[in-house]
């Protein structure tokens, strides 16, 4: 006999993994109305499990809050049995925010973005992973397609009818590596399943006998996994605005100084985004992730590209125009993710910055030869995020200082291997 689900409430924390309580299913709904406890230094474990020097300490408590819109059911499976997956914020015990909350983050600065601007955010999440132990298959072939079936096909129905909205399932071209995207959604729904997809994708392999990873690289010579970020912007009736077609590019001068922000902040946007020791051996030219920090028209070396729309079929071109934000990893957390793109696209619109060149598809890299280049490290980027007092700024001190805690704790764990047993020992954690 299955026993009944449990309810497990969880938090992403600021090394991008899961962490949460449990609950039996008979507390579903007291658990939904009250929360369970949680622990302020929790924020500060990093990804290798060890808690990070932090302002915390041993004391205080906060409360871990369901959010029942992000309520997800995993089925029993061949006597496995089935759990409630729901997200909760990080609250003070008596319900009230807690500044220090990563969902938090992005709430307030989706907020802050509507209020100022009457904007909303719609964005989506591409993941790339990678599946141990296969045969050898081409990239993108249908024989890696069906190689891992009947994984494929159970995910996309675990993914449906949970209600997070596939949009594709591919074979990608590094090796044994995948490809889920999820339909566009609002801002922090996007962020929300992101973190969910994640743990339905591992939770799936494990119970197939399967292991994946979602970390940057499995080895320094190998094809990388990004967390792609697409983002629009749509006014109070729903019509989308990044889209002008008489402009460069068809990007709208609110869409040109949106990107703006996020290319003049993009050296401390990334401590945020690809918050790894291995996320920057990925991180460099001829790999298709971010060769530089530029703006430009379908070029996935660029940190911001601008994505193709389509006709076909009656499709609308405003409609599907959107910037993908590329330097960004499964390590990260979703919520601060977002958080710090919509901040610095908040920058963008109301302070002073420089217009950005868009280049165009057919730019050579001799032309983007002067363009800025990205953090050549993580402590490099810690640095430009401590040291850009706009960044720095978005965050409540404690938080902004635990995550560079947990940062500098995850380089040392690591310090003096070569990059080898580094990517090793992260693929091994995600």
């Amino acid at each position: 006999m299955t026993p009944d689900p449990t309810v497990f409430v969880a938090t992403s924390d600021l090394a991008g993994q899961m962490r949460g309580r449990s609950v039996p299913a008979g507390s579903r709904d007291a658990v939904l109305r009250r929360g369970v406890g949680w622990v302020p230094a929790d924020l500060a474990i990093t990804a290798f499990g060890a808690i990070a020097d932090n302002v915390f300490g041993s004391t205080g408590d906060l409360r871990l809050m369901p959010d029942p819109t992000t309520q997800v059911e995993i089925p029993a499976r061949d006597g496995d049995p089935g759990v409630t997956l729901v997200l909760a914020d990080q609250t003070l015990p008596d319900g009230t925010p807690w500044a220090c909350c990563p969902r938090t983050f992005a709430r307030r600065a989706l907020e802050d973005l509507q209020e100022a601007t009457g904007l909303e955010v719609v964005a989506s999440f591409e993941h790339e992973f990678m599946m141990a132990d296969l045969a050898p298959t081409g990239p993108f072939s249908f024989e890696r397609h069906r190689s891992v079936e009947p994984f494929g096909s159970e995910l996309v129905a675990l993914l449906e009818g949970a209600g997070l909205q596939p949009e594709n399932w591919l074979p990608e071209f590094g090796t044994d590596q995948f490809e889920i995207t999820l339909e566009p959604a609002p801002g922090l729904v996007a962020a929300d399943r992101a973190v969910l997809v994640k743990e339905l994708v591992r939770d799936l392999a494990r119970r197939h006998g399967r292991r994946v990873t979602f970390a940057p690289l499995q080895h320094p010579d190998g094809s990388g996994n990004g967390v792609h970020v697409h983002l629009s912007l749509r006014d109070a009736t729903g019509a989308p605005v990044l889209h002008d077609p008489a402009l460069p590019a068809g990007l709208s001068s609110l869409g040109q100084r949106f990107a703006a922000g996020i290319l003049a902040h993009a050296p401390a946007l990334l401590a945020i985004t690809a918050p790894s020791p291995a996320s920057y051996l990925r991180l460099t030219p001829h790999r298709w992730s971010a060769g530089g920090i530029f703006l430009a028209e379908r070029n996935r070396e660029a940190l911001l590209r601008i994505c193709p729309t389509s006709t076909v079929g009656g499709g609308d071109p405003a409609a599907q125009y959107n910037l993908e934000f590329r330097p960004s990893d499964a390590t990260a957390n979703p919520w601060l993710t977002l958080g710090v793109l919509v901040r610095a696209g908040l920058a963008g619109i109301t302070g002073e910055y420089d217009a950005p060149t868009i280049w165009p598809e057919s730019v050579t890299e001799q032309e983007l030869a002067g363009v800025p280049t990205l953090p050549s490290g993580l402590a490099e980027a810690l640095d430009h995020l401590v040291a850009d007092r706009v960044v720095a700024g978005w965050f409540e001190p404690d938080l902004l200082d635990t995550h560079c805690a947990v940062k500098r704790a995850e380089l040392a764990a690591v310090s003096g291997i070569d990059d080898v047993a580094l990517c090793s020992a992260m693929a091994d954690v995600y």
